[in-house]
């Protein structure tokens, strides 16, 4: 399937990457594998699939718990006792 150039499509892909912590070009592909399971060929059921997508990607980014971002502060946390550790050649 051929890219669409639109800038709103583009900028749909990079609100939808900048929300999942992935590159832009992985959120198009994903966008257009959804789009190809439903059936969008033309460029206005692509960009509305890329809407439904971002809105269930912000649905779930606003909820704290299950949050990418948060996963991730979650796992770079330093433990207590791990805070003063060094490692030396």
């Amino acid at each position: 399937m051929p890219g669409i150039k639109g800038h709103d499509y583009l900028k749909l892909c990079a609100e939808l990457a900048s929300c999942m912590s992935i590159s832009i070009a992985a959120a198009s592909k994903k966008i257009e594998i959804v789009a190809a399971r439903k059936g969008a060929k033309d460029s206005d059921s692509m960009k509305q699939v890329a809407e439904e997508m971002l809105k269930e990607a912000k649905d779930l980014s606003d909820n704290e718990e299950s949050s990418i971002v948060s996963q991730l502060d979650n796992l770079l946390e330093a433990l207590a006792e791990e805070e003063n550790f060094l490692v030396e050649d």
